[in-house]
């Protein structure tokens, strides 16, 4: 099975996603708690830019901070990565590939079908990449969410790309 994912089709910049390192990216949403907690669309440019902007603020008003030593707080964060369910928002790859002008709609290229939804309703979509701890190597290498978790239950599977067209 293929691990790699591609956004392509009518975008200036055609990109490759590799869901593999996702883990590891701050961008990350805990698909655990998110349908439950999540009340309105998220920005996560501007979530990262006050996150960063604040440690800035800090490490110039207060100098670096000592590297956080105690053993039971980073025992508990290695708990949760390896046991929790993580997703990805689409918008930030969707805004690197720059959609051209023309484009009005994202396929939806799986293993077994392709589905097609406005760009509108697709900078929406969250790419679920593990569950329980495990990546999704039987059906994956992603799911394909919708923001309201209307799918949550019957996610759309082998996903393999994603190509705009008007």
């Amino acid at each position: 099975m293929e691990k790699i994912i591609t956004v392509h089709g009518k975008v200036r910049f055609p990109i490759t996603i590799d869901p593999s390192v996702w883990i590891f990216d701050d961008r990350k949403i805990d698909l655990d708690i998110y349908f439950e907690q999540h009340k309105g669309d998220i920005d996560t440019l501007e979530d990262y830019t006050r996150n960063i902007s604040k440690h800035w603020d800090q490490e110039i008003l207060e100098g670096a901070a000592p590297p956080d030593t105690e053993p039971t707080r980073k025992k508990y964060l290695k708990e949760i990565l390896l046991t929790g369910t993580f997703g990805m928002p689409f918008k930030p790859f969707l805004q690197n590939a720059e959609p051209l002008e023309e484009a009005k709609q994202v396929i939806i290229v799986t293993s077994e079908e392709e589905t097609a939804v406005p760009i509108a309703q697709a900078q929406e979509m969250i790419l679920k990449f593990s569950q329980n701890g495990k990546p999704l190597t039987e059906d994956g290498p992603v799911h394909l969410l919708f923001n309201d978790g209307s799918n949550k239950q019957d996610p759309i599977k082998h996903v393999t790309g994603f190509r705009l067209e008007s």
